[in-house]
């Protein structure tokens, strides 16, 4: 494992304030692990775009020892509302973003000044020079809407020349997935950091519609082995951790830069992984 391996750990804003409580709870359990940063979701179409300023803001204050990296997506957004965002960032003193297309909300007809993720980051260089260590996507198994394999690495590519930092993976559980797509991103020459996004296994149900909306496949053995636990639900998160602390495993052995955590704002999923792995 490298000696700059590093943890980040994901949040969604919470919609009250017991779940910001809650929440910020998660963050002082998972600080001693040393996350290099926790992110912060922005709904489909800006829809959550207060609520994830003022979560970031609500992070730093109770600890602001930890970089905290506020999601932007530009599905439904003008320049100049994108601008205006950017201007609050900055005033806030945040130098750190994930930027991302976004879905397009239901309902919505035309995608906005945006279409793509790539225009995006190519915006916030152009508005903003390097003030920002900025994050994209990227999809070992591919985008649900690239029509092909190759295709998906071009956009993937185009991403990284308007400015990207950094990329964090859509969730997989399949290690193989991973290390062809840093060998298809290798002949590109692509030597951004691409660091896996994991998702801890606690609830079959949820996490099967997560990989259905989102392309993520379950393999069919881990599948059919959470199917079986039906409402066993202490064997199923068991099952659910070994699966994923191995997939960890794999995954730092084979010289994966960091691991970023999908908590649903819970730290125990998370955290366990990471004490199995010796982590923090």
């Amino acid at each position: 494992m490298s000696a700059e391996f590093e943890l980040s750990f994901e949040f969604f804003p919470p919609k009250t304030e017991q779940g910001l409580a809650n929440l910020l709870a998660t963050q002082r359990a998972l600080v001693p692990l040393g996350p290099r940063f926790f992110s912060v979701t922005f709904g489909a179409g800006g829809t959550t775009r207060a609520r994830t300023l003022e979560t970031i803001l609500a992070l730093r204050q109770q600890d602001d020892r930890i970089d905290c990296a506020p999601h932007l997506s530009c599905i439904g957004s003008t320049r100049a509302e994108i601008r205006a965002i950017l201007d609050t960032y900055i005033e806030h003193g945040i130098r750190h973003l994930v930027a991302l297309r976004g879905d397009m909300p239901s309902g919505m007809l035309e995608p906005g000044d945006f279409g793509y993720a790539s225009e995006l980051v190519a915006f916030i260089r152009e508005q903003t020079g390097d003030h920002f260590h900025i994050e994209v996507a990227a999809y070992p198994e591919f985008h649900p809407q690239a029509r092909s394999a190759r295709e998906d690495l071009d956009w993937f590519a185009h991403k990284v020349r308007q400015g990207a930092n950094g990329a964090i993976t859509q969730y997989f559980y399949n290690a193989d997935a991973y290390f062809a797509f840093m060998d298809d991103c290798g002949r590109r020459g692509i030597d951004i950091p691409v660091v896996p996004g994991i998702m801890p296994i606690t609830n079959y149900v949820q996490l099967a519609r997560f990989s259905d909306a989102c392309g993520a496949e379950i393999p069919r053995w881990i599948r059919k082995r959470l199917e079986a636990y039906g409402d066993d639900l202490d064997s199923l998160r068991a099952f659910g951790t070994e699966v994923v602390t191995d997939l960890c495993r794999r995954l730092m052995e084979g010289g994966a830069p960091g691991l970023h955590f999908y908590t649903m704002n819970r730290a125990e999923p998370s955290a366990t992984i990471c004490r199995a792995l010796g982590l923090g």
